[in-house]
């Protein structure tokens, strides 16, 4: 079953090769104040991924089309749709994720095995719906990275 998630933040270290996204539950605001809250993981991404996510998500078109960009105008051109980005699996701490498209006039879905980062940087570019399996939800979530930005001394260390 596969259960609705939005990209919370996109975490951009400038010091680290490691770039984070973090994902939210979506919950039904009828739930309770508990459990509306929603389980929250997040996935390791790389720099030009993250790149790519925030300029989409602050709507900053790139002077050229980035890969993500080919990759929708490919799907579009050849007469698919797509649907939705499924995170389904995650073995060994490592993501899986599926774009699922369709093709027009027909009702069979596509899934196309993606990296959950470049399946996510087309969602957002295209405005489509992410999702994960309970199974990814419950795992994910149960010891999820705990990603905040790095604090820098400002202070020389020296008493004054």
């Amino acid at each position: 079953m596969s259960i609705a998630i939005e990209l919370e933040r996109v975490l951009i270290l400038d010091a680290s090769d490691e770039q984070f996204i973090q994902l939210r539950e979506c919950v039904d605001a009828s739930t309770s104040v508990a459990s509306a809250i929603g389980r929250v993981f997040s996935i390791k991404i790389g720099t030009p991924e993250a790149i790519a996510i925030e300029r989409r998500l602050r709507g900053y078109p790139a002077p050229r089309p980035q890969t993500h960009d080919l990759l929708a105008a490919a799907i579009q051109t050849l007469g698919a749709k797509v649907l939705r980005v499924e995170i389904h699996a995650l073995e060994e701490g490592t993501f899986f994720a599926n774009i699922v498209m369709q093709r027009f006039g027909e009702s069979d879905e596509i899934a196309l095995d993606a990296r959950p980062s470049d399946a996510i940087a087309l969602a957002v570019g295209l405005h489509v719906p992410l999702f994960a399996t309970e199974s990814v939800l419950e795992i994910a979530s149960e010891s999820p990275i705990v990603v905040e930005p790095p604090v820098f001394d400002t202070e020389d260390g020296e008493d004054d």
